[in-house]
C-alpha cells in the first residue's frame, strides 16, 4: 500500500518543500533516462500478493498486526484494514521456471500467515472482495494503526468535501452514502510486475493497457458487495469511487479520478505520465526529506526518488510505471494492478502467465499498438468485461468486435504460448499455467461465475448470510489445496453443525427488504403492507430516511376496538406509531438481542446506525435460531 513514513497534516512550508523534491525527482528522472542509465537488457518479474483474514465464522478479522508480529516475515506487511495483508514476493529474472518459482514462493508466504493466523483464530481468504464482508466492518476502529493510513483517508475524505456516494448497479444494486473512504477495504487485488528497457517501455506500457481487457475477462473474482450482484469485477468500480476526491464541482469540469485507466496512450516517453499525475492530482502525502535527488546524481550516486515515489503511489492507474534500484541499478517497471486475488494461488499464476506471454508476443508481432487500436477501444474493453466479464465483446486491433471468449481461445491464447516461448520459459509451465486459461475460458467458469452460478443454486435455501459464509468457506477449502477454479465444485450451504456462526451478531440475519411508511401516511397503507407482505411491523421513517417510529399490528387491532373510532382515511401514521423505541445496532450479539426483546417483552427490534434503519430484527426471526443458541449455551456452562 506504498510508503509507510508519512509526515500527519503538513504545513503549507513543508508541503511546498515536498513538492520541489518532487519536482527535483521527475528532474533527475528526465537526467537518468536522457543519460541511457537505465538497466536496458534485463527482464524480470515480481508480484504483490494481497489477501483478506477472516475469523471462523468467515467474516473479516481484524488480526493483521498480531500475524505480522508473530510471522516476523520481512515479505509480509500491512495494508489500510486491519483484516487485510500484503505479501511482497521475491524479484526474479523472467525465464525459464520462474513462474513456478514465484507461485511456491506464494505458496510459501500464504502458509506462513496461515499458521500465524490460527493462533489468533484467522484464516486466509483470497478474493477480489470478500462475500461475507459488511457496511460495519467499514469503521475507522478497524484501520490498521498507522500514520500512512490515518492520514490518506482524513485527506481523501476532506478533498472530496462531502459525503461520498458509491453507487454501482449490476443485477442488483448498491447505493451507499459514506463518510469516509474506507470501503476500500472491500478489495484485494494480485499486482503482478515486469521489468523492461527504457527503449521499449513507452510501447510495453501501452500494450499493457491494450491488453489488460482480455487478461480481467479471464480473471474476474469479485461480482458481490454486501450480499448484491453487481459487475463481474466490482472492485473496479468501487476502488474508483472509495477513493474519488473529486468534488462535484471537480467532476462537473471533467477531472480525471485518482483510480484511472488513463486519458490517452502515451505518445513520447514514459514522463508524459508522471509529469501529467503531478499536473493533474494534487499531492496530498508527504514525508521526511532523506536526500537530493539531482545532488546524489550529481555525486555520482542513484537517488531512490523516495518523494516522487510516495506521490506516485496515491494515483491509482490500473497500469502504473514504477521506478525502482536493484543491484545499484535503476529500471522502470510496468505494474499490472488490475487483476483481483484469487480464487487460487494458480489461477493467479495463470492470468499472469498470459499476461507476461501477451506483453512477450503482441509487441514483437505488431509493433506500436497506437497505430493499430484507439485508446477509447481498449478503455471501453476494460470497463465493458469488468462488468459483464466472459460475456463481453471486444473490440480489438482490426477495429471489429469479437465475442471475448472467441478471441482468447483463437487469436490470443497462441500468442500468449508464443510469448511464453520467446522468454524461453519452461514448457511445463507453459502447458499447465495457459492450460489452465484454457479450461476456465472453455468452461466459462471464472471465479466470478462460480460464485454467481452458487448463488443461484442456493438461492430458495437459506438466508443471505447463510450463502455468503458457504461461499466464502468453500472458497477457503480449494484455496488451501491450491485448486484452478474450473474444477470447484459449487458452493452449498454448510452442515448444520456450523450454522451457529451464521448468527453470531444480529446484521447476520436481520431483515434488510424492509417497507416502511411516513408519518404523514393513512393508517390504511400501513395495514395492507401487514396484510400483503405478512410482517406484523412497519417502521415509519421521516423524508432523510431517519427512523421516528414503528406501528405493529397490535397497534391496529387497539385502534379497531377503540370506543370513539374515526373513519379510517382520518387516521394518518402518526396518530398510532409507538415513538419511545427500544433499538439495537448491527453488532449487537445475537443472544444480547434475544434476551432484550424477553426483558422488554417486545416483538420487534430495529436495527440503527444513527439514526438511519437498516433492518429490522422480529420475534419470528428467531422462531428457528433462539433454541439452538440456548443450546449451544448451555453446552458452554
Amino acid at each position: 500500500m506504498g510508503e509507510k513514513k508519512v509526515q500527519v497534516q503538513t504545513d503549507e512550508h513543508n508541503l511546498r518543500v515536498f513538492t520541489k523534491a518532487v519536482l527535483n525527482d521527475l528532474q533527475a528522472l528526465e537526467k537518468m533516462l536522457a543519460n541511457e542509465m537505465m538497466e536496458e537488457n534485463a527482464l524480470r518479474i515480481g508480484a504483490e500478493q494481497e489477501m483478506f483474514l477472516v475469523d471462523s465464522s468467515m467474516h473479516p478479522a481484524c488480526a493483521a498486526m498480531q500475524i505480522l508480529e508473530s510471522a516476523k516475515d520481512g515479505r509480509l506487511t500491512t495494508e489500510i484494514g486491519q483484516f487485510n495483508l500484503e505479501a511482497n514476493l521475491t524479484p526474479l529474472e523472467f525465464s525459464g521456471n520462474a513462474l513456478s518459482q514465484l507461485e511456491n514462493e506464494i505458496l510459501e508466504v500464504i502458509e506462513i500467515v496461515r499458521q500465524n493466523a490460527k493462533k489468533v483464530d484467522s484464516d486466509v481468504v483470497l478474493v477480489g472482495i470478500l462475500p461475507t464482508i459488511q457496511h460495519s466492518d467499514l469503521v475507522i476502529e478497524n484501520i490498521t494503526p498507522m500514520p500512512r493510513y490515518y492520514e490518506l483517508n482524513r485527506v481523501l475524505t476532506e478533498l472530496h468535501g462531502e459525503n461520498r456516494i458509491v453507487h454501482i448497479k449490476g443485477l442488483d444494486e448498491v447505493n451507499l452514502t459514506l463518510h469516509d473512504s474506507l470501503s476500500e477495504t472491500c478489495n484485494t487485488s494480485f499486482q503482478i510486475h515486469l521489468q523492461v528497457g527504457n527503449k521499449d517501455f513507452v510501447n510495453a506500457y501501452n500494450w499493457a493497457q491494450a491488453v489488460a481487457a482480455p487478461v480481467l475477462a479471464c480473471a474476474v473474482n469479485s461480482p458481490m458487495l454486501f450480499g448484491r450482484r453487481l459487475w463481474h469485477e466490482t472492485r473496479v468500480a468501487l476502488f474508483q469511487q472509495a477513493t474519488d476526491t473529486r468534488s462535484v464541482i471537480h467532476q462537473s469540469r471533467n477531472q480525471t479520478p485518482r483510480v484511472t485507466f488513463g486519458r490517452d496512450w502515451v505518445r513520447d516517453s514514459i514522463l508524459d505520465i508522471f509529469h501529467e499525475d503531478v499536473a493533474r492530482y494534487r499531492i496530498i502525502l508527504t514525508r521526511e526529506l532523506e536526500e537530493d535527488s539531482l545532488e546524489t546524481l550529481a555525486n555520482g550516486g542513484i537517488p531512490g526518488l523516495r518523494a516522487w515515489q510516495m506521490h506516485n503511489g496515491t494515483i491509482w492507474r490500473w497500469n502504473r510505471a514504477c521506478y525502482g534500484v536493484m543491484n545499484g541499478k535503476p529500471s522502470l517497471r510496468v505494474e499490472a494492478r488490475f487483476l483481483p486475488s484469487g480464487p487460487s494461488v494458480a489461477d493467479e499464476m495463470a492470468n499472469s502467465a498470459f499476461f507476461l506471454g501477451l506483453m512477450m508476443a503482441l509487441p514483437q508481432e505488431f509493433g506500436d499498438v497506437t497505430k493499430k487500436m484507439a485508446f477509447d477501444d481498449a478503455r471501453n474493453n476494460f470497463f465493458t468485461v469488468a462488468r459483464y466479464g466472459l460475456k463481453s465483446q471486444i473490440t480489438w486491433l482490426d477495429g471489429k468486435n469479437y465475442r471475448t471468449t472467441r478471441l482468447i481461445l483463437e487469436e490470443l491464447l497462441p500468442r500468449a504460448r508464443h510469448g511464453l516461448q520467446m522468454a524461453n520459459i519452461d514448457s511445463a509451465d507453459i502447458e499447465r499455467y495457459l492450460g489452465i486459461i484454457e479450461e476456465r475460458i472453455s468452461q466459462e467458469k471464472t471465479g466470478s461465475q462460480w460464485v454467481l452460478d452458487s448463488w443461484a443454486k442456493m438461492n430458495p435455501v437459506a438466508k443471505a448470510n447463510v450463502r455468503l459464509r458457504a461461499l466464502t468457506a468453500t472458497m477457503k477449502k480449494y484455496q488451501e489445496i491450491n485448486e484452478p477454479v474450473h474444477n470447484w465444485e459449487l458452493a452449498e450451504v454448510l452442515d448444520k453443525s456450523e450454522w451457529i456462526d451464521n448468527y453470531r451478531t444480529v446484521e447476520q440475519f436481520m431483515t434488510r427488504d424492509l417497507f416502511t411508511v411516513r408519518p404523514e401516511d393513512v393508517v390504511d397503507l400501513a395495514a395492507n403492507l401487514m396484510t400483503w407482505k405478512h410482517v406484523r411491523h412497519v417502521p415509519v421513517e421521516d423524508n432523510k430516511g431517519n427512523l421516528i417510529g414503528i406501528i405493529s399490528y397490535s397497534d391496529l387491532l387497539k385502534l379497531v376496538a377503540s370506543e370513539t373510532p374515526k373513519k379510517s382515511d382520518e387516521i394518518i401514521v402518526r396518530d398510532v406509531m409507538k415513538t419511545d423505541l427500544i433499538t439495537i445496532s448491527p453488532e449487537t450479539p445475537t443472544l444480547d438481542a434475544l434476551y432484550l426483546m424477553r426483558e422488554k417483552d417486545i416483538g420487534c427490534l430495529p436495527v440503527v446506525k444513527g439514526k438511519k434503519l437498516i433492518g429490522l430484527l422480529t420475534a419470528h426471526d428467531f422462531l428457528t435460531v433462539s433454541t439452538k443458541l440456548f443450546e449451544e449455551r448451555l453446552k458452554e456452562l
